[in-house]
């Protein structure tokens, strides 16, 4: 069965396109993160190869391996770790695609096709996606590329313009509580998943991910009340994290908080996302006037957009947790 939720007319289509053997050599899965685009993949890939009924079954030797992604004939391409630091590198470098395109002149290992996910294919370095280019433009036989992107403007135009756009949307919210239901979740934590997954139901999933919401949300409630000197100690180590890891996460779900806080404040409290802060919003709110909230969520959204054009990291977030409303005890 395939496990992707949601999209019905994306795999109903692709669907379609196996049973007639018409499937296209290149496809570009765009949608935003956690969406289902490396699930949908993977059940193209489980479809391509399983030996049961109904395809994929999940049960035979090449939908496990597959899952596994030890199958020889599917090979999952992706940002690497950096051997040093152990985090992600930038680029999806040219050796990587070097090997894809090495791979691709080959028959199939096992199966009847070769399959290539490229996972964030808005990464790939000029010299990787001009690689992969040259075999777009004359696909081998027997090959099927999935490109997953959740940023498509800033693939090569010849590359997209090679690939089968398929694109997979935010799901409704009911639809990620029943699954997230069905994963085990509780009512009351499934809904408060679904709210703030943004219709993504891989999101809902990502345990570490609330784990981090709950620090930078209690985070941006402390601000509230804390002078300069605290302000200061936030931004230094915030500005390390950011010189680390290069996301922009925290002051994203700041940005959430402080829209939880302008629509409360306007009235209408049953629209927020961070449903279980609503005490401290409500608090805030009350203290809070709609010109100091608007202007906090511009200041946020000039310091991402900043950070995005290679600001210095400290001083754009001293500048913003200094200008941010301060609350009397």
């Amino acid at each position: 069965m395939w496990r992707t939720v949601g999209h019905p007319q994306v795999v109903s289509l692709l669907q379609r396109s196996l049973a007639a053997g018409r499937l296209a050599h290149a496809y570009l899965l765009v949608g935003p993160p956690h969406v289902g685009k490396g699930t949908l993949a993977l059940d193209v890939a489980r479809a391509l190869h399983c030996e049961g009924e109904p395809s994929p079954c999940g049960a035979c030797g090449p939908c496990q391996t597959i899952d596994r992604r030890v199958h020889p004939d599917v090979l999952w391409v992706g940002l690497l770790a950096d051997e040093k630091t152990g985090r992600p590198r930038t680029e999806i470098s040219i050796d990587q695609m070097r090997e894809v395109t090495s791979l691709a002149a080959l028959p199939p290992f096992q199966g009847g096709h070769r399959v290539f996910i490229i996972d964030g294919a808005e990464h790939l370095s000029p010299a990787g996606a001009n690689a992969l280019l040259k075999t777009l433009e004359e696909p081998p036989p027997q090959v099927v590329f999935l490109l997953l992107s959740a940023a498509e403007g800033a693939l090569l135009p010849t590359i997209t313009s090679r690939c089968q756009r398929l694109e997979l949307r935010p799901l409704p919210e009911a639809e990620v509580v029943r699954f997230l239901e069905a994963r085990g979740l509780a009512p009351d934590e499934a809904r408060l998943r679904a709210r703030l997954s943004g219709g993504c139901p891989g999101r809902g999933l990502d345990t570490e991910f609330f784990q981090r919401r709950q620090e930078a949300l209690a985070q941006a409630e402390a601000l509230l009340g804390e002078g300069v000197g605290q302000r200061l100690a936030l931004a230094a180590e915030l500005a390390a994290h950011y010189e680390r890891e290069r996301d922009v996460e925290f002051l994203d779900l700041w940005m959430g908080w402080w829209r939880d806080l302008l629509l409360v404040r306007a009235g209408c409290p049953g629209a927020v996302a961070n449903a279980d802060r609503a005490p401290r919003l409500e608090q805030a709110a009350r203290a809070l006037s709609l010109p100091q909230i608007r202007a906090a969520l511009g200041s946020l959204r000039s310091t991402v957009e900043g950070l995005r054009r290679h600001a210095n990291p400290r001083l754009a977030l001293e500048v913003l947790v200094l200008g941010l409303p301060r609350l009397e005890a």
